[in-house]
């Protein structure tokens, strides 16, 4: 039924061993930024992946997907078809053996590679509720994928053999969302992992994060104190530093000015949350990041209206650059790549 496209030597880049990332031994925080491009096309990016080597792998709007050598500086680009159908995709995510892309909207479909190196389908769920956001892994045979939900509850796909077979999780043993209450496919961060741990960012009439310390086999959820209320309030993205320190941001897209109760910081491990740099900058952004190796301290966040970064867990942040980007992801603490509308960049950090 489904039409697979090699994923060019995907397979053999991520068997090379960890990532090549150069080491920074500087000090002191970020003091500016360069903006490099490396690839511009007519397709949507909210969904970035660093691979084992070190290469960036993407998926797009219409079908489209890339892989770039980073030591080559070439790129590979294709488009994968299910029939007549070009899926858009919102997630990706990798293990040491394979790439995994997960599309939006009905029919979703989740492609992993095979064997052969061509991506196959592994999961298929169709309904006019199905809509899914985000995907992680938390080793080489255990991830999760998330989406809105279809019943009483948040669509949880997991999987357990290293991304063979996903199942997905009853609302039985699941808390309970609110109406209205969904998440924003902006940059493949509803999702954070750590150790055992997954926290996953709600949106829209409520913002909440729900919780798991057994890597799905629990959950909680907490409250935040995000401005929801309307459909496109709440936050848009998550990330942990570790177990107890985490981050989140949003907004509001119609508004994309507005800094009111659209960031918030936790100490605790997600059970509480704090609001930060209420009613100052950033505005609405759709993708936040901790800097590796800075000790929890120094943030980014990207959206469309720029790059912005904190020295003291969001307290105070400084705009570096009001060139847009809907995701991000580091290599190191000088060296990230972030991409957007029709393009991908590499990202260098003055310190």
């Amino acid at each position: 039924m489904y039409r697979s496209v090699v994923l060019f030597s995907l397979l053999a880049l991520m068997s090379c061993g960890e990532k090549s990332a150069e080491k920074n031994e500087k000090s002191g925080p970020i003091t500016g930024i360069t903006v490099e491009p490396i690839y511009n096309d007519t397709v949507s990016i909210r969904t970035l992946d660093i691979l084992n080597d070190g290469s960036v792998a993407f998926a797009g709007n219409d079908g489209k997907y890339g892989l770039y050598n980073t030591k080559t500086q070439v790129w590979s680009t294709n488009i994968l078809k299910a029939d007549t159908l070009a899926p858009s995709f919102r997630a990706i995510a990798h293990t040491a053996s394979d790439f995994f892309m997960l599309s939006i909207a009905n029919p979703a479909l989740l492609y992993k590679t095979g064997d052969d190196g061509q991506m196959q389908v592994v999961y298929e769920e169709v309904g006019p509720k199905v809509f899914y956001d985000s995907m992680k892994f938390w080793d080489d045979k255990e991830g999760i994928a998330m989406g809105d939900p279809t019943e009483s509850c948040l669509s949880i796909l997991i999987t357990r053999d290293g991304g063979a077979s996903w199942e997905k999780v009853s609302c039985e043993n699941l808390p309970e969302t609110a109406e209205g209450e969904a998440a924003f496919a902006a940059s493949n961060t509803n999702i954070a992992v750590q150790g055992d741990d997954a926290w996953i960012i709600t949106g829209g009439m409520k913002s909440r994060v729900f919780h798991t310390g057994d890597r799905g086999e629990n959950w909680e959820v907490f409250e935040t104190p995000l401005k929801q209320g309307e459909p496109t309030f709440g936050g848009y993205s998550i990330d942990f530093y570790d177990e107890q320190i985490g981050f989140i941001i949003g907004g509001d897209y119609l508004n994309p000015e507005g800094n009111t109760g659209n960031k918030a910081l936790s100490t605790d491990g997600g059970k509480t949350w704090t609001l930060v740099a209420d009613g100052k900058e950033p505005n609405h952004r759709s993708c936040v990041k901790f800097v590796p190796g800075r000790d929890g301290n120094e943030l980014i966040a990207t959206g469309a209206n720029g790059i912005s970064y904190s020295k003291d867990q969001g307290k105070n942040w400084t705009k570096l650059t009001d060139e847009g980007f809907y995701v991000m992801q580091f290599v190191n603490d000088t060296l990230a790549y972030a991409a957007g509308a029709n393009r991908v960049a590499k990202l260098k950090f003055s310190r």
